[in-house]
């Protein structure tokens, strides 16, 4: 078992601006975030976010606490969201088992237990994708499938942004204490997602991108309104998106993603709004 964890720093909206190409994609991209036999994780100064995924094959994966959280358990002072984007696989939470198809949730809240990550079928191994942010409390665990959802059907093909936005592990579904997740499934037929553009300084959000083809490509937007920036990425990637940014995409055909939020509001829609003609 492979466990890599990299630490960035959070970066300002005013050095930002002056990033070239390789500084944005050091800064925000996450290339690898899925491999066999490993959990990849990122953990972000922007309100100390982790996102990461777990590709279990030939062995068990635990998701053991990284050196920065002086931590016995990876939960013991945060809770994490995770969606299974593969095959089926089942999650151990200390003594209890969730078993996880494709697109289903699993909330585990604050508290002193191993989380244990194992695939059904080798030859088609979970994807395991999660993203963890400190916790005030102990709020137990929980599985969420797509009926369990807040849904919200929003755009038009007209637009080229009909979409589904599946509120999985948000606070009208499970208790949690600051964590939000769901996921957005794009129309055939549509590219674009979160048009009209926003930014919320009172959280910031990590996207990751699936359902994307080997021979397509999501074209993600980010920075202030007015000094928007852009980044390529492909195939079950993640991007970082700081409070003062926009988070929005393009892509050359339709696709799914799963975004993440945390920080000082969880009500979702706190939003500050982005005039589309406004947008440089």
């Amino acid at each position: 078992m492979k466990i890599n964890c990299e630490v960035r720093q959070a970066s300002s909206n005013l050095d930002a601006k002056h990033y070239d190409t390789e500084r944005i994609r050091k800064e925000y991209l996450v290339e690898k975030v899925m491999a066999p036999d490993e959990i990849n994780m990122v953990y972000s100064m922007f309100d100390r976010i982790i996102t990461g995924g777990a590709v279990p094959v030939r062995e068990e994966l635990i998701l053991s606490a990284p050196d920065i959280l002086r931590a016995e358990y990876f939960t013991q002072r945060r809770e994490v969201g995770i969606i299974n984007v593969g095959g089926r696989g089942c999650v151990k939470v200390g003594d209890d088992e969730y078993l996880l198809d494709y697109k289903e949730a699993l909330y585990v809240g604050r508290g002193d237990r191993h989380i244990v990550f194992t695939s059904a079928d080798p030859e088609a191994p979970a994807h395991y994708y999660f993203c963890s942010a400190p916790a005030h409390r102990e709020t137990g665990v929980k599985k969420v499938t797509k009926k369990d959802a807040v849904v919200m059907h929003l755009g038009s093909l007209e637009e080229s942004n009909e979409r589904t936005i599946n509120r999985l592990l948000v606070k009208e579904v499970v208790p949690c204490c600051q964590l939000q997740m769901g996921m957005t499934e794009l129309a055939p037929g549509s590219t674009w997602n979160t048009m009209p553009a926003h930014t919320h300084d009172r959280r910031m959000e990590v996207y990751f991108y699936f359902e994307v083809p080997e021979n397509a490509a999501v074209c993600h937007f980010m920075g202030e309104p007015q000094e928007t920036r852009h980044i390529w990425m492909h195939n079950e990637q993640s991007v970082i998106s700081p409070q003062w940014s926009i988070h929005s995409a393009c892509a050359t055909r339709n696709y799914t993603f799963i975004w993440a939020m945390c920080g000082e509001n969880d009500d979702y829609n706190d939003m500050d709004w982005c005039d589309t003609k406004d947008l440089k």
